[in-house]
């Protein structure tokens, strides 16, 4: 630095660019959570170049930033950094294929850098205004969020709760599953006989060992022998029906 730009080799003059690709590569990046920090490196790297060039004669470094915010100097920036380009575009093929000289190789190369010193006093004005947008929509943000309480709220323990409705029908149709007896028939109807809901007689004692439907035989039969006229006549009528009507009488759906 502090030097003039006449004292650097031709071939070293490409290195000048250094810091101005570096901020051109900075804001590639793609991670837009670190947008703001690609941004503000990025304009560090363009103003390094700047000071660079300002450094070795190639602009005053006053008049660079002049050029920045005037709008006169930003158009005559603008026609500047065309002709630098069609220059560029007659000179390229010369300079890559070898067949330059040194002159032309210097001219070159100090063309490239005063088309980025254009490009990058564009993009320096880009980035400070991407800049004050993102911060001013990171202020509104904190803003509206609402304020977090660092102390845990402590919320009162929930009482149980019955729901009426379906105690209610569980009192009419039951808990959902075959409950337990918590007695017998025969004590069941002693206590309703006590209670004179039931006439005064037992319930016929079971043998051991005997089956329902012997016990209901046995029930039958004994009405028969005190005579019960009416369960005579449905017991006549009953096997007067089976000797008529054949086992499976009326099953129409097993025809054949």
């Amino acid at each position: 630095e502090n030097e003039d730009v006449e004292e650097i080799a031709s071939a070293d003059l490409k290195y000048l660019l250094v810091p101005a690709l570096l901020g051109a590569l900075t804001l590639k990046q793609v991670d837009l959570s670190k947008r703001l920090q690609h941004l503000e490196s990025a304009r560090s790297h363009f103003w390094r170049f700047l000071q660079l060039c300002s450094s070795y004669g190639l602009g005053s470094f006053s008049l660079l930033v002049a050029m920045a915010s005037n709008r006169q100097a930003k158009i005559q920036r603008y026609k500047q950094k065309k002709e630098l380009e069609n220059r560029l575009a007659s000179m390229r093929s010369c300079v890559e294929s070898g067949q330059a000289d040194e002159d032309q190789i210097r001219e070159f190369h100090i063309l490239q850098i005063q088309r980025w010193i254009s490009t990058s006093l564009e993009e320096i004005e880009s980035i400070d205004q991407e800049i004050i947008i993102l911060r001013s929509r990171g202020a509104a943000k904190q803003s509206a969020a609402p304020p977090h309480s660092t102390a845990r709220q402590v919320r009162a323990p929930m009482k149980p709760f019955i729901l009426t409705r379906d105690a209610a029908q569980a009192k009419v149709f039951g808990a959902g599953y075959p409950s337990l007896p918590t007695v017998t028939v025969d004590d069941w109807y002693e206590q309703r006989r006590r209670q004179g809901v039931m006439p005064g007689q037992s319930l016929p004692q079971r043998a051991p060992g005997i089956t329902d439907e012997e016990l209901q035989k046995q029930q039958q039969e004994k009405k028969e022998e005190e005579d019960d006229e009416e369960t005579l006549q449905k017991a006549r009528n009953w096997d007067d029906w089976k000797d008529t009507h054949p086992r499976g009488y009326g099953n129409r759906q097993n025809t054949g």
